[in-house]
């Protein structure tokens, strides 16, 4: 949109953007950022064809495996490949955090804030026909909106989505059970066990699982540890098992060896790093932005949280596993400021390079082995990634 390079930013932006070291010029020279696709696995032999379509050249990423880029107003949401799922839109900084995982066959990976869904997309993507994959987030209609891209892409084989708070979600990886068996649980499998997903429920399961997500929303506004399971693949570990063996919650020597191989807290922010969210503001109204991106309140409760994601992500790892902090916001206090806090707290925990990126268009942040990427540098939107190695103590 050429609009974009005449954005006339108002003067409290100016002011926070100066406070935290950041060039106007982000914000006010993006319409020449590329968009990104990434191609699914195996659909290769589509892109001449995807070019003949969308009339116009698609240029392989060389420094991201399985992205490209295409012109900046490029639109694929009709595009024949596009409806079919053999392409899903997803910036490359995006997917870098997802590759900084460095995801390997029979990981089992947790994406914390799993809304919208890419990069939960490419996390199945990489893991194939192994392993398994988890997607919380606390907006059902977000997490829905997963649900379907999984099912899109023919990709929920191996995961479950659920919704609840990413601060306080408590449950293992799938295949982890109590060695004992009560016979109280032993008769609900008999009768209550889950069985195969599907979007077609009787009438008399439709309204028990209506039933079940009133209960669920109250349990979340109480703090409760009982998210509500909205989707499950075939070979997701699900099938089976009973409601009591499901939310299990290991304790602290169970997590240490039954973790999660995999953590991304890709969390909530401001997405001030986000240009084109940015640019929505000059038609939503710049007294938004105030309100949603420069209110010092808003920002330390979002640090907050932020920082409660980050602690519980990490207590869900098991120890040797790696977990990948993220937000698409450029601000020091939701980024550097954060994982400092964070390793203040937890003596398990060590920042580790991302042996990936050193091919990577993207600069460092003020941390050692934290980067960031922004339009200038990177070509890509704005994100910071930090990536936490955790140590047997």
């Amino acid at each position: 949109m050429e609009e974009s390079s005449k954005l006339a930013l108002p003067d409290a932006f100016l002011d926070f953007l100066k406070v935290n070291g950041l060039d106007p010029s982000i914000y006010t020279a993006s319409d020449s950022t590329p968009r990104y696709i990434r191609l699914k696995p195996g659909c290769e032999a589509y892109l001449e064809e995807v070019e003949a379509e969308m009339k116009c050249k698609i240029e392989k990423v060389d420094w991201l495996p399985g992205f490209y880029s295409l012109p900046p107003d490029i639109q694929i949401a009709s595009s024949k490949a596009y409806q079919e799922g053999k392409i899903y839109g997803i910036d490359a900084a995006s997917g870098a955090a997802v590759l900084a995982l460095d995801i390997s066959a029979g990981d089992h990976v947790l994406d914390l804030c799993a809304a919208p869904g890419a990069k939960l997309c490419m996390i199945s993507d990489l893991l194939g026909d192994s392993g398994s994959v988890t997607g919380v987030d606390v907006a059902s209609h977000r997490l829905a909106a997963c649900r379907t891209m999984l099912q899109k892409y023919a990709l929920g084989d191996r995961c479950r989505l659920f919704v609840g708070d990413g601060s306080t979600f408590s449950l293992l990886p799938v295949g982890f059970h109590s060695e004992s068996k009560s016979c109280e649980s032993a008769l609900e499998e008999k009768v209550d066990a889950f069985r195969e997903w599907t979007s077609r429920r009787p009438y008399k399961e439709r309204k028990k699982a209506t039933k079940a997500r009133k209960t669920v929303a109250s349990q979340l506004v109480l703090g409760s540890q009982h998210p509500e399971l909205i989707f499950y693949g075939r070979h997701s570990g699900v099938v089976g098992l009973t409601r009591s063996e499901l939310y299990q919650s290991g304790c602290d020597s169970e997590v240490s060896s039954q973790g999660y191989d995999k953590v991304l807290v890709d969390a909530e922010c401001t997405h001030d790093g986000s240009i084109k969210h940015i640019q929505k503001f000059e038609h939503w109204g710049w007294t938004t932005l105030q309100r949603r991106v420069l209110d010092a309140e808003r920002t330390d409760s979002l640090t907050t949280l932020q920082l409660k994601l980050l602690s519980n992500g990490f207590r869900l790892l098991k120890v040797g596993g790696s977990l990948v902090y993220s937000t698409c916001s450029l601000t020091v206090a939701q980024n550097e400021d954060v994982v400092q806090n964070f390793l203040k707290e937890n003596a398990s925990a060590e920042l580790q390079e991302i042996n990936a990126a050193k091919n990577w268009p993207c600069k460092s942040g003020q941390i050692p082995n934290t980067l960031r990427f922004d339009p200038l540098t990177s070509q890509t939107s704005g994100l910071f990634v930090a990536k936490f190695l955790k140590l047997a103590i």
